[in-house]
Parts: C-alpha cells; sequence; structure tokens
C-alpha cells in the first residue's frame, strides 16, 4: 500500500486535470451513501466526525472504494492547528485490499476547490475578472486558483477577520504571480466583486444580497453546520441557487438553514452538480443574473479525486 502525503498530492494534481475527473464522476457511476456526521463535545470548541464511503459502479474500470475519515476541530485554531484533519483510504473495488492511504486534508482542499470552479465555470460571466476571497485558511488558496484557472480572473481582494492572516494569504498569493491585495471594507469590495468566493466558519451572515452587483457569481464553501452563515437571506433570495448535492438542502449553513428557518424554499433551487453536467438546468440565462453556489462536498468527488492521484502516481512509476 502507497502512504501518499501533502506534497504527493500537491505534485500529482492540477486543477486542469481534477475539475475534469469532477465533471465525469458528476455523470454517474459512482455510489456515495449518506456520510456519517457525528458531534463530539469538547471543552474548546465542539468538534466533528464525518465518515464519507464511496465506490465505483460494478462495471467500472478501474474498480475502486475509497473511504475519507475527516475531523473538524474549530479549537485547533487558538493551537495555531489545522481545524480540518483526515485520511483518505483508497482500496481495489475488486479484492478490497488497500491500494493507497492518502493525506486526507489535502484532499479534501483539492476536491472542494475543483467542485468550486467547476461550478463558477458555468455560473459566473464569462468575463468575471475582480474576485473577492473571504477567508484566508488552508482552503482559499486553492478556491482562488481553482477559479483563475477557469475565469479571466485579474484582481484578487482578501477579507479575513484576523488580519495578519489575511496578510500571509496576499503576499503568498502575490508571490505566486496573482494581483492581490487586502480588503479592508467587505461591503465595498462586495459590490465590486464579479465573484465572492466564502470559506469561513462565520456564525452570522457575512455577504449581503443589497451589496450585490448585477451579474455577481457567490461561492460558499464554508459554513458546514446550521448555525453558521455566510451570507444572507437576501443574497439567496436575490440569486440562482445552485447546491453540489441534494444533502445542501438539509445540511450545512447558508441554503439549508435559510430553507430550515423558512425564509428560502428548498423547491426554488435549481438543481445540482449533476444536474449542471447533464445540461438539465442553464443557471445563468443573461449577463445581469446573480448566481449562487453552496457546496457541502461529496463523498464522489474524493473518490474521482483520490483515483486520479492513484492513477497519476501509477504513471509516474512506470514512467
Amino acid at each position: 500500500m502507497q502512504v501518499i502525503d501533502a506534497a504527493g498530492i500537491d505534485r500529482l494534481l492540477s486543477f486542469q486535470t481534477l475539475i475534469p475527473a469532477l465533471e465525469e464522476a458528476f455523470r454517474g457511476g459512482i455510489i456515495a451513501p449518506v456520510r456519517h456526521h457525528h458531534h463530539i463535545a469538547r471543552p474548546d470548541a465542539d468538534a466533528t466526525l464525518l465518515l464519507m464511503p464511496a465506490w465505483t459502479g460494478k462495471d467500472a474500470v478501474p474498480a475502486c472504494v475509497g473511504t475519507k475519515i475527516v475531523t473538524v476541530f474549530p479549537g485547533n485554531a487558538a493551537l495555531g492547528l489545522p481545524s480540518i484533519a483526515g485520511l483518505y483510504l483508497l482500496m481495489d473495488g475488486r479484492t478490497g485490499a488497500p491500494l493507497a492511504a492518502m493525506d486526507g486534508a489535502r484532499l479534501t482542499l483539492w476536491r472542494t476547490a475543483a467542485a468550486s470552479a467547476l461550478a463558477s465555470r458555468a455560473m459566473a460571466r464569462p468575463d468575471a475578472s475582480r474576485l473577492l476571497m473571504v477567508g484566508a485558511g488552508a482552503l482559499s488558496r486553492f478556491l482562488v486558483a481553482a477559479h483563475r484557472s477557469v475565469l479571466p480572473i485579474t484582481e484578487v481582494a482578501v477579507w479575513n477577520r484576523s488580519r495578519p492572516a489575511a496578510e500571509r494569504l496576499v503576499a503568498e498569493l502575490c508571490n505566486s504571480g496573482c494581483d492581490a491585495r487586502l480588503c479592508d471594507d467587505l461591503e465595498k469590495d462586495s459590490s465590486r466583486a464579479d465573484l465572492i468566493s466564502c470559506a469561513t466558519l462565520s456564525q452570522s451572515p457575512l455577504i449581503m444580497g443589497r451589496w450585490l452587483k448585477p451579474g455577481c457569481h457567490l461561492d460558499l464553501v464554508g459554513a458546514f453546520n446550521m448555525a453558521m452563515r455566510e451570507v444572507d437571506d437576501a443574497a439567496l433570495g436575490r440569486a440562482r441557487v445552485l447546491v453540489d448535492t441534494d444533502a445542501a438542502l438539509s445540511e450545512g449553513g447558508d441554503v439549508a438553514a435559510a430553507i430550515a428557518s423558512g425564509h428560502y424554499r428548498a423547491d426554488a433551487v435549481l438543481g445540482t452538480l449533476f444536474d449542471l453536467v447533464a445540461g438539465r438546468v442553464t443557471p445563468r440565462r443573461n449577463g445581469d443574473d446573480i448566481t449562487l453556489f453552496k457546496s457541502v462536498g461529496a463523498s464522489l468527488e474524493d473518490l474521482a479525486a483520490a483515483m486520479l492521484v492513484e492513477r497519476r502516481r501509477a504513471m509516474d512509476a512506470v514512467g
């Protein structure tokens, strides 16, 4: 069995290969049961344990089975540690034998950002050039890179509650050749942005619907439980909404929370990424439509990403 760490995943993946792999996965053929979601009481901040299995269909080649084990410990921020940790186990779908153990947190960062880019490629205006990144955690730089791989982003503004974290991300983006700056006025930059990507653990809305300009696209990947919100109900009401899977209607903040409170209707959601790649929905009708994508994550994304990592590793070993 191979062990592939974060550096190995970074070496083997690119958004140019991962986004098409996710698109193909959403066309069907992968079985993804409902994830196991467990609450863990902690004295600092309550944590979450997620178990996410998936496997390929009986006629798939190659046949694979995979399971991701993820922990989310928000209290780690005070310790200077990442909030998310995990392990991905990929197994042979013919024999059940383990093929590889991979850094689950790193795989999650790649596939989450790739799913957002898969959505923004279809939902954002094709000329979208101004990106507002709300949040400066580990996921943020992946989201910026993913969106830049599918859209002509020329300007990135970064907002974060902790200014030092935002400064570090801006410096990293600038060093990579990206035109990035700090956002000191969230309302002002929200009203200018063509694309707003949010990756936070905020428990109250950060982006208000009244701020959004016509044509803006919202990408929401934080707010993973019902107590969290990244946008207000007005933003949902103004937008044409797509979710990654139907799970986003009942779990995670924003869409599910607004439905539960009676401020938004489930039948107002246009569809899922399954519908998008199948051509069953038209998320953007014109340049003035405001669009919104809510992601809660899906185990089929993890399996598709892990299979791509293993395939690229095997090719490198041969060649």
